[in-house]
């Protein structure tokens, strides 16, 4: 398994486990509340990235800091969905590959949300 795929996978636990937690949680919490056995430091430095992207907040809590999210996992797929289609040239190309492999209910779901005033 790449690096850069364990990362990934790795951010997606520990925000798992934020999200599940009732309140923030210091890196010591999240790494003993994972399964797998992870250095301390691994899961500080996947928190701290975390935290510069804007994904979770974090505040001093004794000699540590505690980590709380910002988004929940609808928020981050949206954000993830619009990082991609800004990454593309060709969005008008993108977004109508993309309609055409919806199924007739995400296709109405989808009309449903176009149809919503936007603020």
């Amino acid at each position: 398994m790449s690096d850069r795929r364990r990362q990934g996978s790795l951010e997606a636990e520990i925000l798992a486990a934020l999200w599940s937690a009732p309140g923030p949680l210091t890196p010591e919490e999240v790494r003993s509340s994972l399964d797998e056995k992870l250095a301390y430091t691994t899961v500080q430095t996947v928190l701290v990235r975390l935290h510069d992207k804007g994904v979770v907040e974090r505040r001093p809590q004794g000699r540590a800091y505690a980590y709380s999210p910002l988004l929940d996992e609808k928020d981050l797929a949206a954000r993830r969905m619009r990082s991609l289609l800004d990454a593309e040239g060709d969005l008008d190309g993108v977004l109508s590959r993309f309609v055409a492999t919806l199924d007739d209910e995400q296709a109405a779901a989808l009309r449903r949300i176009l149809e919503v005033p936007r603020r």
